[in-house]
């Protein structure tokens, strides 16, 4: 092979070294998670309203997190890339709507989106920056209307309890994707709706069916509490 065919063929290899670890971002898949804000209230620890005021009855943002397909997860992946405001002011509004704290001292959330953004969305700086990764986050919420869904089913935050397939199925049958359920408990032991689980593709942007499927922390009865 000739000097010409040799350099094409080392630019060949070298395109499909670079595409190949363009393609790929260091982890498999992303856990996105819902939480429920009566259930985060109603434990011995009880809970905080934002500095905005209480917020809505509905299910709130808790974070998107990258995973691997054997169960473990990455993070604080890069300490340099620290939370800036300033990056995301364009999306306060919304996050305080949809990705609301309740912990204590009550706060504006910034502190939970730091958390977040440095534990998990360091993970993802491969396929989303900072603003990238919450506009993500926030877009996969809006095609989640899972309050809506469980009411349809006849599932209300009533402080009554449910079937734990019943929830599964009436979310399944709503979002089209099979849902993992954790629950907390209450200062009277009962376990109570606390958080759901979707999977989302690398890009951060698709519902998938999960890689692998952890066990629901749940029983097979569970409360869904009043807020």
């Amino acid at each position: 092979m000739g000097g010409k065919g040799w350099f094409l063929l080392k630019l060949l290899m070298f395109q499909g070294l670079f595409t190949s670890r363009l393609q790929d971002p260091g982890f498999d898949f992303f856990y996105f998670v819902l939480q429920w804000p009566g259930a985060y209230c109603d434990t011995k620890r009880a809970c905080c309203y934002p500095t905005t005021g209480k917020p809505a009855a509905d299910f709130g943002i808790h974070g998107l997190w990258p995973n691997y397909n054997d169960g473990s997860y990455p993070s604080n992946c890069d300490p340099d890339s620290e939370f800036d405001p300033a990056e995301i002011s364009d999306l306060v509004s919304t996050m305080q709507t949809k990705w609301p704290t309740l912990s204590c001292p009550s706060n504006n959330g910034s502190k939970f989106w730091e958390h977040e953004w440095e534990k998990h969305g360091t993970c993802s700086e491969s396929v989303m920056d900072q603003h990238k990764y919450f506009e993500n986050t926030l877009a996969l919420r809006d095609r989640v209307n899972l309050l809506q869904i469980l009411q349809d089913a006849g599932i209300n935050p009533d402080d009554e309890f449910y079937d734990l397939q019943d929830i599964k199925n009436a979310i399944k049958d709503g979002t089209g994707f099979t849902p993992v359920i954790h629950c907390n408990k209450d200062p009277d032991k009962n376990s109570q709706l606390h958080e759901i689980f979707f999977c989302v593709d690398t890009s951060g942007t698709e519902f998938i069916e999960c890689p692998i499927i952890p066990r629901d922390r749940c029983p097979s009865k569970l409360q869904f509490a009043m807020f």
